[in-house]
């Protein structure tokens, strides 16, 4: 089993410590397809039932002290016709992009702003102060993009030897 020793500087703090490699490859998998499998079994329950809308959610479900009241009544009374398939299709295509692990910092990112939409219409928080499940799954999607996950028994690992990749590097941005 391979370790090794980071050394760092956070907040302007030196830190150092070992790890293993072979167990953060295997933590940063799990994490990657538990939460690739998440988002994508929201999203495809979503797609397949042809009565969903978010539009009961934005108009009935958000609370009235919410700092943002007006923008969800907004998406649900004029912008529903992209907010639902934005919803639907944005979580399944980052569920299945994570169980693939093809294109993971794009999508994690994407997946991270979807948690944050979610995060400010559950304000204010009925059962967190600021930190609910939301900030963490977008915390997570953070350090699965953060790490390049996607390279660890996924397809980026793969597209990233592919000839057209390697002619335009800044794609490999979006991989990993």
């Amino acid at each position: 089993m391979s370790t090794r020793e980071l050394e760092t500087e956070l907040f302007g703090r030196r830190t150092n410590f070992e790890y293993s490699e072979t167990w953060v490859g295997y933590a940063l998998l799990a994490l990657r397809v538990v939460m690739g499998w998440t988002l994508f079994y929201a999203g495809i329950t979503k797609v397949l039932d042809p009565s969903w809308s978010a539009e009961g959610f934005l108009l009935h479900a958000i609370p009235e002290s919410n700092p943002f009241g007006g923008v969800w009544a907004t998406m649900a009374n004029e912008w529903l016709w992209l907010v639902d398939p934005l919803n639907q299709w944005g979580l399944t295509l980052v569920g299945l992009a994570l169980l693939a692990g093809a294109f993971v910092r794009w999508s994690a990112f994407w997946g991270a702003l979807m948690m944050l939409f979610y995060w400010a219409a559950s304000l204010p928080l009925e059962h967190a102060i600021v930190i609910d499940d939301h900030v963490v799954y977008a915390m997570l999607l953070f350090g699965l993009g953060a790490f390049g996950a996607g390279r660890i028994l996924g397809l980026d690992e793969y597209l990233e030897d592919v000839e057209f990749v390697k002619q335009n590097k800044w794609l490999r941005y979006l991989m990993g």
